[in-house]
């Protein structure tokens, strides 16, 4: 899977300051792990990969970092990481499948990534209710819809969303995303938005979004 907004946006916005253990649930190529690692310069990040060949990437790509002794690709699901581990994680975050249902595509990889086939939402959850620490953090990106039904969802399992921005491609346009973190106690919930786009033309970015992600764009 390429570099793409969804993934920045969440690495970026996510807060790290106070996390000594992290994980990255379904890393991909390890692009948020390899983020919040440059972020966090203390925290010992692991990274739940179910692919083996995208695992394998993420561990190259972790090893060309210079806090790649901080990060860790595992090649499992979360559901077999959760009963394995007897770690707790100050920060869980995850840029999960988010299709529940719709037509699949011939490639077997993006299906994996866009179709809830492989974590189901509420297994994801299971896991994060186990390994989540007292005090910890869960941060996730989903579109609109989805995020909804799943903020609802999260509350079935005792986890509550205490911060939410709203991601806009433009200021006229509808909320795409939602950018949600989550904890185990209810909290006066904390709503912003943020517009990346400021007009049609290509990397004409908000200064928002620029204030949020410069450091990680030459």
């Amino acid at each position: 899977m390429k570099v793409g907004t969804d993934g920045i946006l969440l690495g970026a916005w996510v807060e790290v300051a106070k996390a000594k253990h992290i994980l990255d649930i379904g890393t991909g190529t390890g692009l948020i792990a390899i983020m919040l690692g440059q972020r966090n310069n203390i925290a010992q990040i692991d990274a739940v990969e179910i692919d083996e060949t995208a695992c394998e990437q993420a561990r190259e790509n972790m090893q060309a970092a210079p806090w790649s002794d901080r990060l860790r690709a595992i090649p499992l699901a979360i559901q077999d990481f959760a009963l394995e581990s007897t770690q707790q994680y100050d920060l869980i975050v995850s840029n999960p499948p988010f299709f529940s249902g719709g037509t699949f595509s011939d490639q077997a990889d993006r299906n994996q990534v866009r179709h809830t086939t492989k974590m189901a939402h509420g297994d994801l959850l299971r896991a994060v209710r186990k390994l989540l620490a007292k005090e910890g953090k869960f941060a996730l990106i989903l579109p609109l819809i989805e995020g909804l039904r799943f903020e609802e969802l999260a509350r079935t399992y005792n986890l509550y969303c205490n911060k939410k921005t709203e991601v806009r491609p433009k200021a006229d346009k509808n909320v795409g995303r939602l950018l949600m973190q989550f904890e185990r106690q209810p909290k006066e919930q904390i709503q912003d938005q943020l517009v990346i786009q400021a007009t049609d033309k290509a990397n004409d970015w908000t200064a928002a979004f620029r204030a949020l992600t410069n450091i990680f764009y030459l």
